[in-house]
């Protein structure tokens, strides 16, 4: 089941990847929840050194699935790598950094997951109407716009890893 982020659902996952994606929704919010628990712990070093180790392994499975996303989703890999060609990603993606000091950043970052988070749960809902309708130019306008959503995600998660002190 996908959710907005008033926690309603929003649609049913038909495909094995959509459940990828309800996965990396899940990652997410993880993050999302880890960041904000950082900045608001004050002088508690030894708090925010273990959250710091469990916002790294919440980092480490959102990738993990976006890696078998776009390994199993081939228009996902293609947006991927229209991304990459247009933003030189590579370089971005192997730098990973922890600087809790500027809250701008790091808040306006949670912004921007929960932005991608639209993306993916978008996804899965558009690809679960798309099924239910017979006529091939509805499920045409479905496909295009899902296409799209999957191109937002990657411009979405290029920002996060150029922006990505966290």
């Amino acid at each position: 089941m996908s959710y907005t982020t008033m926690g309603q659902p929003q649609g049913v996952s038909v495909y094995y990847t959509n459940k990828i994606r309800e996965s990396m929704v899940s990652e997410i919010v993880a993050i999302n929840k880890y960041v904000k628990h950082i900045l608001t712990s004050g002088n508690f070093k030894d708090i925010q050194e273990v959250l710091e180790t469990i916002l790294e392994d919440e980092i480490r499975h959102y990738n993990m699935y976006f890696d078998l996303l776009r390994k199993y989703d081939s228009a996902q890999m293609k947006a991927y790598e229209a991304v990459k060609q247009d933003y030189t990603m590579d370089r971005l993606l192997n730098r990973r950094q922890y600087n809790f000091d500027n809250t701008e950043v790091v808040l306006e970052l949670n912004k921007l997951r929960l932005d991608s988070k639209g993306e993916l749960e978008a996804v899965i809902l558009y690809e679960y109407n798309m099924n239910a309708v017979k006529p091939l130019d509805i499920k045409h306008a479905y496909l295009t716009i899902i296409n799209d959503e999957k191109r937002h995600l990657e411009d979405l998660t290029y920002l996060i890893n150029k922006y990505g002190v966290v």
